[in-house]
């Protein structure tokens, strides 16, 4: 078969072999943000398919540069293949929304952030078993338009069945292009101070939990509680704001 790249025309093989460490990359990056049960080799299975579907349909958008086509078809199928398999379970899904739901409750009260003391305190839960709650919900993290027009019921379907598109356009790179991007550093600015750090050594230094951890002085498994918190805040701040589109 013939296909495409940036540089021109190529075999399949050779593709391949050129863009693996790019896909390992992107599974590596997914699976930092997602529950240790989670096999990165099936992630990087489920890229090279989606690198042989961007090879495949590449030949007709050669106005746009290969990598940057192949990256959202590599993306999309890590993510089908997470939502195959039910990666994150109905009972999490349900636990994370109502940690969503009683900071909203709490924020509107407080008129400032929630404590974790007072996050546990309204879910009738100790501080110990709300810090394991959150734990537990490792890879409850992925941002998505749809989620912040949901019913007030908070009924939700599978996140990533949101999330995820079949066609070839990138949910994130469509919401960064209408002025989402800056929604979430606003929501990220809004965040506790220490929240705040966590986040930008996790997304902008691209440090892992292990790192962080050092320079917060805390345990990675302590970590991935603030992570799992800090995206439960952003997503009330968002929610809150009812972020139309508009720049």
């Amino acid at each position: 078969m013939t296909t495409y790249n940036a540089k021109g025309r190529t075999g399949q093989k050779q593709v391949l072999s050129d863009h693996l460490p790019m896909v390992k990359k992107l599974a590596y990056q997914l699976k930092g943000r997602l529950p240790a049960n989670i096999d990165v080799d099936d992630l990087i299975q489920a890229g090279n398919i989606g690198l042989l579907d961007a090879m495949s349909r590449y030949e007709e958008m050669e106005s746009a540069q290969f990598e940057t086509y192949a990256v959202q078809r590599i993306r999309g199928a890590m993510l089908d293949e997470l939502r195959s398999n039910d990666w994150l379970s109905r009972g999490v899904r349900q636990n994370m929304r109502k940690i969503e739901t009683a900071i909203t409750t709490l924020q509107q009260r407080l008129s400032r952030p929630p404590k974790e003391s007072e996050i546990a305190a309204h879910l009738a839960m100790s501080l110990d078993a709300y810090q394991q709650l959150l734990g537990d919900s490792a890879g409850h993290q992925l941002v998505y338009f749809e989620d912040f027009h949901q019913d007030s019921d908070g009924a939700s379907d599978h996140f990533l069945d949101r999330f995820c598109s079949h066609d070839s356009q990138d949910p994130l790179a469509a919401l960064v292009d209408q002025g989402f991007r800056g929604a979430v550093i606003d929501a990220i600015n809004a965040l506790p101070d220490r929240d705040k750090l966590m986040m930008g050594l996790y997304y902008e230094q691209e440090l892992n939990l292990k790192e962080i951890g050092a320079v917060l002085g805390v345990t990675e498994s302590r970590v991935s509680q603030l992570h799992s918190q800090a995206i439960a805040r952003i997503r009330v701040i968002l929610k809150a704001k009812k972020w139309t589109g508009a720049a």
